[in-house]
């Protein structure tokens, strides 16, 4: 990997379990020192037992991602949520008992809290821990009720918008993420001619696909994906909005959606079936989905490049830079783009 270092933030893959510990003591919640790190490569995330035998996940946020502004208005949307009964896990509210936090003022109780420690000033937030297993995507009855879920969530993110959190613009947005990989020199030389042709493609299918649609903006978690959604008996439940941004609604449905078009067009009326009931839907955006899922594919190589300077990264993408990642990547940009040209408008199946 020859690339330029990007910014990094000292101290943030250094955050101890001692310090994890004290910061959930400094805001009332007394671990009894058993601690288990969870997976997540984009903020710091653990799993703390307390003394009355209760548990807490505690997250720290990766510094520069988003602002505090940014992250207080998440945390006011899932509380929310939390108050028109959808399932989402809420941030508890905080308590500043020691010097070695400060609380962040928002409306409302405080959630947000910065912790002054060895490794730097970090800033984490402590929610309730709630267990879940991935939903069967193959059971028509739970791509209803996930549908329900995804519809109440859109009735009450419709209700107002986001003042701080990005929106999802997808022509600008590819277009950031292709400048970011080029600006940083993270593209093989030998593959760089392909690259930027492909790139072009991608570019006029997903301009093409927005302009003629604009389609309209609301409050969306913004990552639904099915490791984002955690089943229990009662349905789905969200423990994260991290990803939480204003942009149009099948956003939140088309990544729970695989197969041909014929299968997904079953699965989306099973979708929308739950979804309707609570939230008017706009079928011509069907048409965004292979655009978005462009967009996704894009974005995720973006996405590693800027963090590669996190120790994490390259373990986990040891190919990342080379020649054979960047041919496969040109390789399933292509075949993405003969889907999105060939397949059917799903909003013609559904």
């Amino acid at each position: 990997m020859t690339a330029p270092a990007l910014p990094h933030a000292a101290g943030y893959a250094d955050l101890t379990p001692d310090e994890v510990l004290a910061a959930l003591d400094a805001v009332g919640f007394y671990g009894d020192g058993r601690i288990l790190q969870l997976n997540s490569y984009e903020n710091r995330v653990f799993q703390v037992m307390l003394e009355d035998g209760s548990s807490v996940v505690t997250k720290f946020y990766r510094p520069g991602r988003w602002s505090h502004a940014q992250i207080v208005e998440e945390h006011q949307f899932a509380r929310e949520l939390e108050a028109a009964e959808v399932p989402v896990v809420a941030p508890l509210a905080l308590q500043a008992r020691s010097p070695a936090v400060e609380l962040l003022p928002q409306p409302g109780p405080a959630t947000l809290a910065l912790l002054r420690a060895a490794s730097g000033t970090h800033r984490f937030s402590v929610s309730p821990r709630r267990a879940g297993r991935a939903p069967e995507l193959e059971d028509d009855s739970v791509l209803r009720r996930l549908g329900g879920f995804i519809g109440r969530l859109h009735a009450v993110g419709s209700q107002q918008r986001f003042a701080h959190r990005r929106s999802l613009h997808a022509p600008n947005d590819a277009r950031t993420a292709i400048d970011q990989l080029q600006a940083g020199g993270f593209v093989a030389e030998n593959q760089q001619a392909a690259w930027d042709d492909v790139c072009e493609g991608v570019l006029d299918c997903i301009d093409t696909a927005w302009s003629a649609l604009e389609p309209a903006a609301l409050r969306l978690h913004g990552d639904c994906h099915p490791g984002n959604l955690l089943w229990r008996d009662e349905g789905a439940h969200v423990v994260d909005l991290d990803d939480s941004c204003m942009g149009p609604a099948v956003q939140d449905l088309w990544m729970l959606l695989s197969g041909d078009a014929e299968a997904m067009a079953h699965q989306l009326r099973q979708l929308l079936m739950g979804y309707q009931p609570f939230m008017a839907f706009d079928r011509r955006q069907l048409r965004l989905i292979e655009p978005l899922r462009l967009l996704r594919m894009i974005r995720h190589n973006a996405w590693v490049a800027q963090r590669w300077q996190d120790p994490a990264f390259p373990t986990a993408f040891p190919d990342f830079g080379t020649s054979g990642w960047w041919g496969q990547q040109v390789l399933q940009l292509r075949e993405q783009l003969r889907i999105a040209h060939e397949m059917p408008t799903l909003d013609t199946l559904v």
